[in-house]
């Protein structure tokens, strides 16, 4: 398959409900304005990661809809592998063309850490690349740790997080595991509700500014023996949150600590020298 490298003008909008169900639909004067519009599709294509070959393709039948739209569906079933998916107009002789987005309709997916998931966790947010294109953030989780608040103090660091589809038992323990250490993990108790879904924990900023500088990935362990559960935000409708949730930096004994949000979304807290 080819991809054009003129600019597309056509936009794509959608429109998710809170199963993850999404509706896209080309406007009247983009589907007209297509050839062969009767046997188009949208090509839904997993990023691959740099120097990879292109693996894995979705694609999507697009059928007439009110006043000459041309409408796709993507159902919750099948789930999307965990990555980045660039959508294509892919008309006769399987060319591709890249499309804009239109309007989102994403209103079903702001309140989303309200509701418990079931497991495993299949989460998709169509946002805009940084280029201009549409495109679809998915994760795929076996159990999943939402964040729910982060609170930034001089001394500490409060996370209030929610488990889907495990609980927090007596044994669990929260673990700061050093990106590139060797395995060096500080262990922190939690504080959890009732239930065993909802939780806590502290970070003094005096013991890990004492530790090893570099980035701490927080994980949670709801039991002795469960496999860890990475700490993310994923239930609402910012594909990207590194850039929006910004939080401040605390210096404290010559180093500068802060938490944020990872390009994965995923929850981790920075230790570097203070400038």
């Amino acid at each position: 398959m080819s991809t054009t490298a003129s600019a597309v003008a056509a936009r794509l909008g959608c429109v998710v409900d809170d199963s993850g169900r999404i509706v896209f639909d080309l406007p009247a004067e983009a589907a007209r304005a297509t050839e062969g519009a009767e046997r188009q599709r949208l090509l839904l294509r997993l990023r691959p990661k740099k120097g990879e070959p292109e693996k894995v393709l979705h694609t999507l039948a697009l059928e007439p809809g009110d006043d000459g739209r041309l409408c796709a569906v993507l159902d919750p079933e099948p789930v999307l592998a965990e990555g980045r998916w660039d959508v294509y107009l892919l008309g006769p002789g399987s060319e591709r063309q890249r499309l804009r987005p239109g309007l989102r309709d994403l209103r079903a997916l702001v309140d989303g850490q309200l509701r418990d998931r079931r497991t495993p966790l299949a989460v998709r947010i169509p946002y805009a690349t940084k280029d201009g294109y549409f495109a679809i953030r998915a994760w795929l989780r076996p159990a999943h740790a939402e964040v729910e608040r982060v609170d930034v103090s001089d001394g500490s660091t409060t996370v209030g997080a929610r488990l889907h589809g495990v609980s927090l038992t007596a044994g669990g323990t929260v673990h700061l595991r050093l990106r590139g250490g060797g395995g060096t993990v500080r262990e922190l108790k939690p504080l959890a509700s009732d239930d065993g879904h909802g939780f806590f924990f502290t970070v003094d900023h005096d013991g890990l500014a004492a530790a090893r500088h570099g980035v701490w990935d927080v994980f949670v362990q709801p039991s002795p023996d469960a496999p860890l559960v990475r700490l993310a935000r994923l239930l609402d409708d910012v594909a990207d949150r590194k850039e929006v949730f910004v939080y401040p930096a605390v210096t404290v004994e010559g180093a500068c600590l802060r938490p944020y949000f990872t390009v994965d979304n995923d929850l981790s807290l920075e230790v570097r020298k203070a400038v």
